[in-house]
């Protein structure tokens, strides 16, 4: 008879973890509460880049004059009801893709919430489970403050902003890390007047600090106002003004405010203390490398663990929890391996060891840096922002990281993450053919410049 494999949560991790369970001879069942693909397809990932796919249009309507494209003295107007629509109706449709290739595969999917009673059981609705493992893949929801709680209507978590229906007349972002500064990006580039408050000194504290100062200074050159070491007290609302009063006693008012806060994991209530399951002070699942946790058979994935909360992540931790479980060969996660993108305009993507690690002394390497504006495609499409950096291991020549800012970053990363992966030499990178011209030729151009003469 076949092992039992039981999910809890139909995010990435999940839905990745039950076709890998399938696919290698496993009874699955997938306990839900809120739709397959979970909050990365719903609510975060899917529709937060189908909004920006929006505004990077916008974006270029921007610089359509410089390449010769008029645009009306009216200029270009967005209907935000129908964006938000469209980013609904995808969102949607990429849940019932999911769902149809699970029922493809013959995972069950049971629309419950599923509770741990014990290592080995799983209660989901008025039905238990007895499995042979489970993987806990339950997500993380926006974090707020007693202080700041979103009405839904004026002030708004990032799961909330789709039902606006009309154009903010100015957007208060509160928090400058990767959801705060997309958001601000993607509304800046809609034509609202947006005012981003940072606690800390710069916006994308945790990003390349090159790289950060790029996107900052062409996000206050296109108009946005970037509060620095500001930090929020409270956020409140009278009628249709919202007001953000800072530590320091300062005010920002708006029409509207986005709370970027961070997130909680949904651990809670999950009946994990029972299980055996440890967890943080802050509620996330302690795991291995292969996403074991303390208990015996229990196994967990995604944003819920806490350790880096990209989707693609989450899917690799729930792939890797059952080729361990069924025996399949398994490679521990790597996060020196994992490559990032954050899709504000200009993007920003990374993989491998970062310029702070090394600056640190964590590792030695080398580096280059590459402005994209010499770059002959970027000419032609009127890019004038970014660069390619490029870090090698001195005498071996082995690429161990790399940061690329500009358009669509996340695809041109992607030699780079190879790279990193296979080991691959400054050399080797930089032999492989590109087009001309292209703005992958930058990465090449960025590894030639790493080689060094053996005679």
């Amino acid at each position: 008879m076949s092992d039992h494999v039981v999910v809890v949560g139909g995010g990435p991790g999940g839905y990745e973890a039950a076709l890998v369970a399938a696919q290698l001879g496993a009874q699955v069942t997938v306990v839900d509460t809120d739709g397959v693909g979970g909050s990365a397809v719903l609510t975060d990932c899917v529709p937060s880049k189908t909004l920006i796919a929006t505004a990077e249009l916008m974006t270029d309507v921007e610089g359509a004059n410089e390449l010769g494209v008029m645009i009306g003295a009216d200029g270009v107007r967005v209907d935000l009801a129908r964006v938000n629509a469209r980013v609904k109706a995808l969102a949607h449709a990429q849940s019932e893709d999911i769902a149809r290739r699970l029922q493809k595969e013959g995972v069950r999917v049971l629309q419950a919430r599923g509770r741990l009673d014990g290592p080995a059981r799983v209660v989901a609705g008025d039905e238990t489970l007895e499995a042979d493992a489970v993987l806990v893949a339950t997500g993380a929801s926006p974090r707020t403050l007693p202080t700041a709680q979103p009405d839904g209507e004026r002030i708004l978590t990032w799961e909330q902003v789709y039902d606006l229906d009309e154009v903010p007349s100015s957007l208060i972002v509160v928090g400058s890390g990767v959801t705060g500064a997309e958001f601000a990006s993607g509304y800046l580039a809609l034509g609202i007047p947006v005012t981003l408050v940072s606690s800390r000194d710069r916006v994308l504290p945790g990003e390349d600090a090159d790289a950060a100062g790029v996107l900052e200074e062409v996000l206050t050159r296109r108009g946005m106002t970037v509060l620095s070491r500001s930090r929020m007290e409270s956020v409140t609302r009278s009628g249709d003004l919202v007001t953000v009063t800072l530590t320091d006693g300062r005010v920002v008012e708006g029409s509207h405010c986005i709370l970027a806060l961070g997130s909680v994991p949904n651990t809670a209530d999950l009946g994990l203390d029972q299980a055996g399951v440890e967890v943080t002070d802050g509620g996330f699942v302690n795991v291995d490398r292969v996403s074991r946790t303390s208990a015996r058979g229990v196994y967990a994935a995604g944003d819920c663990t806490g350790v880096l909360m990209l989707a693609s992540v989450a899917a690799m931790q729930g792939r890797i929890a059952m080729w361990h479980f069924l025996g399949d060969a398994v490679t521990p996660l790597d996060l020196k391996k994992v490559s990032s993108n954050v899709f504000t305009a200009p993007e920003i993507a990374t993989v491998g060891w970062s310029q702070q690690a090394i600056d640190a002394g964590e590792v030695e390497a080398e580096a280059v840096t590459l402005p994209l504006s010499g770059n002959a495609r970027a000419k032609m499409q009127g890019v004038h922002d970014g660069f390619v950096k490029l870090f090698c291991r001195p005498g071996t020549g082995i690429i161990v990281g790399g940061v690329v800012v500009g358009p669509r970053a996340s695809e041109l990363i992607h030699p780079v993450s190879i790279a990193v992966a296979e080991s691959l030499t400054a050399d080797q990178l930089a032999q492989a053919f590109t087009v001309y011209p292209s703005m992958s030729g930058s990465v090449a151009e960025a590894a030639r410049r790493l080689h060094h003469f053996r005679a």
